[in-house]
């Protein structure tokens, strides 16, 4: 069910929580100004189409999404995808993708799937994470030094190649400027904790830099004057053949933007005590990522660091961060002719700090030290991020995490063949041992775990190890939770091979999963009613008779 989380907070809304909501949203505001502004330059787009992303997405991810003070608009985990659109398909196609993005965020979350996006293994994300992050710092290293390069290739090796290329030509004027941001990040949550670094780096190295003249490259020199209102909105011109070719990056921007829209939300869940509504998030991500393409923006997800700062200074309900979209647009309208005098080398310092905190280097050092199968996938996670695509990276970490994850489940699911005796340890509520006598010719077969198709040679695994042919055959199925259609079709082979060799099959303790699949694959009425027990006794009762019968 679509139920925004701002219908919900209306309902007791009072002038208190307006006035903290107002405040929340006036700080979150300002601090996304320099952010939106860095991650456009970084995605290789003009810095308003950062603002405009902030403004539109982030009015709808708060007005029609299912968390209370989530912030959305343009983040440093789209930077890799977006540069990569933009180089490839130019600006028509990012707007393209971003709308195809939203409209499949729509029918995500229309179609529930969203929790289905929190099964994403947690390898695979700080994988990825951690390689945006090593992307971002790479693309940052040129305005951050000043350097003199006419472009900068996208591959991560040709990057870093031209950049010791061109270091004699390191301009000490941006790296001072540069520093000066880093250390102002650093130091001023110890001096000032109501008002971001960002947000004091930007307007102190901004205000040094115009003051002293220092000749570096600035906002204004490089893009020209910032427009002071909203553009028009414009509805691409499409067609299948650019539709099929924007498809596999539109996928791309929606299932990360899930994920990361989700993952903020989870993290405001714990700061606030309250519970998203995770399908509503999808919609309200998905139509903010429409609106935001129809003005030319860019893909937008939820904010973590503003959330953050949205949170602790006060914001409650979605109407902290609507008053964040507003307090962008009169900024712009107002102030936006300053932002042409904030240095390049301040912006590339502030996505610096942004990288350093998305590098995740404690949960990357962390999982090193996991299993061989989780190492292997953060590990090929990172590399194919850095050095191939996020496409890819995704693909491949969710695919490999899926094999590991079968792999280990069908090492745990086992059958053991008993022929003599063996102990039930569930006779009674004092789980006293019991031993069964198992008749001559009669074998038990004890299934331990899921029956599917990753443990479903398990069965002729079993009768191999036999070297008498039995007459009566008792499966256990007491510790099968569920049966897939391979572990079904196993089991009704391994029916038909017992038949064929005059072999009798009764079932016992089968749990509801199982028993309904057997239903449906008619294999419980080719078994029989009257060969299916709950218990050991039973059954060993029924196979003596099948016995005296065949005798």
């Amino acid at each position: 069910m679509f139920a925004p989380k701002l219908v919900t907070c209306l309902k007791d809304y009072s002038r208190e929580k307006f006035v903290a909501d107002c405040i929340a949203g006036f700080i979150v505001g300002v601090v996304a100004i320099p952010l939106a502004v860095a991650f456009a330059i970084a995605s290789g787009v003009s810095p308003d189409k950062g603002l405009f992303t902030a403004i539109i997405a982030g009015f709808f991810v708060s007005a029609l999404g299912g968390s209370r003070v989530q912030i959305g608009g343009p983040t440093g985990a789209f930077v890799v995808i977006v540069y990569g659109i933009v180089q490839k398909y130019g600006i028509d196609g990012l707007v393209i993708a971003t709308l195809m993005a939203g409209i499949l965020l729509v029918i995500m979350g229309l179609a529930k799937f969203g929790t289905a996006v929190k099964f994403v293994p947690h390898s695979v994300i700080v994988g990825f994470t951690s390689g945006i992050a090593v992307i971002i710092f790479s693309s940052q290293v040129k305005d951050f030094l000043g350097l003199n390069v006419d472009k900068v290739p996208a591959e991560f090796i040709g990057k870093w190649r031209v950049f010791i290329e061109h270091f004699n030509t390191l301009n000490y004027d941006a790296l001072a400027l540069g520093l000066l941001t880093v250390l102002i990040i650093v130091i001023s949550p110890r001096l000032v904790r109501r008002i971001p670094g960002a947000l004091i780096a930007l307007i102190a190295v901004s205000s040094l830099s115009a003051f002293l003249c220092i000749p570096v490259e600035t906002v204004g020199s490089r893009f020209g004057e910032l427009p002071h209102t909203l553009p028009m909105p414009h509805f691409p011109a499409l067609s299948f053949a650019r539709i099929r070719e924007l498809f596999q990056p539109a996928v791309t921007i929606a299932l990360l933007g899930a994920i990361e829209s989700l993952l903020s939300a989870i993290v405001a869940d714990g700061m606030i005590g309250a519970r998203h509504r995770s399908n509503t998030e999808l919609v309200g991500q998905g139509v903010a990522n429409i609106a935001s393409a129809l003005f030319g923006g860019i893909p937008a997800t939820g904010a973590i660091a503003r959330t953050v700062t949205n949170v602790k200074n006060g914001g409650r309900t979605p109407v902290a961060g609507m008053v964040h979209a507003v307090t962008v647009l009169l900024i712009m309208f107002f102030l936006g002719g300053l932002i042409k005098f904030v240095p390049l080398a301040c912006l590339a310092g502030i996505l610096v700090v942004v990288a350093y905190h998305m590098s995740e280097w404690r949960s990357f050092g962390a999982l090193l030290h996991w299993s061989n199968g989780g190492r292997m996938v953060l590990l090929a996670t990172f590399f194919l991020t850095v050095f191939v695509d996020l496409n890819a990276a995704i693909e491949v970490g969710v695919v490999l995490s899926a094999f590991i994850f079968m792999k280990r489940m069908s090492d745990a699911t086992n059958i053991k063949v008993f022929a003599k005796e063996f102990a039930d340890d569930d006779a009674g509520e004092d789980r006293v041992l019991s031993s069964f006598v198992i008749p001559p010719r009669v074998e038990v077969y004890e299934i331990n775990g899921p029956l599917f198709f990753g443990a479903a040679n398990r069965f002729d695994e079993a009768d191999r190890e036999v070297s008498l042919r039995p007459k009566v055959r008792i499966l256990r199925f007491r510790d099968v939770p569920l049966i897939d259609s391979t572990g079904m079709h196993a089991l009704k082979s391994f029916y038909e091979k017992s038949k064929r060799e005059n072999i009798s099959l009764i079932i016992t303790g089968l749990h509801v999963q199982p028993l309904n699949e057997m239903v449906k694959a008619s294999l419980y009425e080719l078994i029989g009613e009257e060969n299916v027990f709950s218990g050991m006794k039973d059954a060993i009762r029924r196979a003596e008779e099948l016995l005296k019968q065949k005798n």
